[in-house]
């Protein structure tokens, strides 16, 4: 009786331990802004300790390096420029948020993605005081913005041209455990 007893009891503190506790989920479905583009993607969003973690796919854009970057409003019509100017609640100048935080860049300002000759790119960034909802920098709701040129940090926007896909972030869940 006193083994199972014990065994019981290792069993609940592993459960306990083992088991990984995520933030608020969100996901924003990409799609070209020009309705006879194929570009597509997507982007995974989670809270976690470290800030805002962003996992981002991309299929289908013209090869090179692309300014990306969260906009203030949800909304892609007219080909992404009803998403407004890049999210940046504390009004500071443009620049990288993972490295500069949000005292010294805008809260959207997630740099650059690399498209391969494929089409093709990847991003993962941990984002430092973001949140998918609630919080004082939420995202929820927001768009996000795949531009036609680099960002090249200069002010006030980066200098990525023109809007070529948006997807509206939407949350899946508020907790994830």
């Amino acid at each position: 009786m006193k083994n199972v007893s014990l065994l019981a009891i290792t069993f609940f503190i592993f459960s306990l331990v083992s088991r990984v506790v995520y933030g608020a989920t969100a996901k924003a479905v990409i799609q070209g802004t020009d309705e006879s583009s194929a570009l597509v993607g997507s982007a995974q969003l989670q809270d976690t300790d470290e800030g805002l973690r962003v996992e981002m796919s991309i299929f289908g854009a013209p090869p090179g390096i692309h300014g990306i970057h969260i906009h203030e409003n949800g909304s892609c019509e007219d080909k992404g420029n009803a998403a407004g100017g890049h999210y940046n609640p504390m009004g500071v100048k443009h620049g990288f948020l993972v490295t500069e935080g949000l005292e010294n860049a805008h809260a959207g300002d997630f740099g650059n993605i690399e498209i391969n000759d494929a089409g093709e790119g990847s991003l993962l960034l941990v984002l430092p005081g973001l949140t998918v909802a609630g919080g004082e920098h939420n995202v929820e709701g927001r768009a996000i913005i795949l531009h036609e040129k680099q960002d090249d940090f200069g002010q006030p926007t980066g200098n990525a041209g023109g809007r070529i896909a948006c997807g509206i972030i939407q949350v899946e869940s508020e907790t994830n455990q």
